[in-house]
């Protein structure tokens, strides 16, 4: 019989001290094996039980979902196969493969994302109060660096003032697993609008450890420009939900519409394989048709 939450909140313990994995990490180990520990009857963990706890999954979530809480079990089960408290790995003998649905990324059309800037520019411009006015100005830094680099929301609510040197027009963003990459910002409107924001909070941000603060001069949260940009979608009326990473599939979108070689999209998102970022070639259907219509050899042979 094996006392499964003890050695949960073992494995748990293990992660953060010896593996030394992000917090993020840990939460989501913790929710995803909790929810395991409540399912079982019993504290027995055999290929059997496994199996009907990947069929309840099947039957309950979506297959990211589905493949992040396998993945964290299994993790668990070889923990407690490396320590000797289970003489055989289950999974062993488990084929937890399934192929999961295409899912396009969903982006957000020029036109709506040329609206959402001029208004955010517009607040900037009527705000009545030099507090308003800095909220404005921050609220905008941040709408224009989420598609000018493409990056993560959790990646700009993270910056720190030694991540971004303005001068040489350069960011350096820490991604997942902990990579670095470095996003050069060569138009002007960005280079300007940010340059704008740091004068105002400089001093904070040197003293808070963060570029981008929110009115406690504590880090501007995700779920705070999920806000601000809801705000923006409601006020020029999008008939679309517009979520922060639409901003990230809507610039390696256009980029690669505009010929941009898939390898230079690949290393400006972060992506560690070629196969994450090839998703977008799917979402370029557009820009096939117009090539077609206008590019193709057949236009030039007229039938006499």
């Amino acid at each position: 019989m094996i006392e499964l939450y003890g050695l949960i909140k073992s494995y748990l313990a293990y992660c953060d001290k010896e593996k030394h994995l992000s917090k993020h990490t840990i939460k989501a180990y913790k929710i995803d094996l909790s929810q395991f520990y409540s399912y079982k009857n019993d504290m027995s963990i055999s290929r059997e039980d496994l199996l009907r706890y990947i069929h309840y999954l099947h039957e309950n979530y979506k297959p990211k979902t589905i493949r992040r809480k396998i993945a964290t079990l299994k993790a668990f089960i070889h923990y407690l196969y490396y320590q000797d408290i289970i003489l055989n790995n289950p999974f062993d003998k488990i084929d937890t493969s399934f192929k999961e649905p295409l899912l396009l990324p969903r982006t957000i059309p020029a036109y709506l994302i040329q609206k959402m800037l001029s208004v955010s520019y517009k607040r900037i411009n009527i705000a009545r109060t030099a507090a308003s006015k800095a909220v404005a100005i921050r609220n905008t830094s941040v709408l224009e660096l989420l598609f000018a680099t493409g990056a993560r929301v959790s990646e700009i609510c993270s910056l720190k003032p030694d991540n971004i040197d303005l001068d040489a027009h350069v960011i350096r963003i820490l991604g997942k697993g902990s990579k670095e990459r470095i996003i050069e910002i060569e138009n002007y409107d960005v280079l300007s609008i940010l340059k704008r924001y740091y004068t105002i909070y400089k001093d904070d941000i040197i003293s808070y450890d963060f570029f981008f603060l929110n009115n406690r001069k504590s880090r501007l949260s995700e779920q705070s420009v999920r806000f601000m940009i809801k705000g923006l979608e409601r006020e020029i009326g999008s008939q679309i939900h517009i979520t922060p990473h639409m901003f990230r599939h809507s610039m390696a979108t256009m980029l690669l519409e505009e010929d941009v070689d898939i390898r230079y999209i690949q290393r400006i998102l972060g992506h560690s394989s070629i196969t994450t970022t090839q998703i977008y070639t799917h979402v370029t259907s557009s820009k096939q048709k117009e090539i077609l219509r206008t590019k193709h050899p057949r236009n030039k042979i007229h039938i006499i």
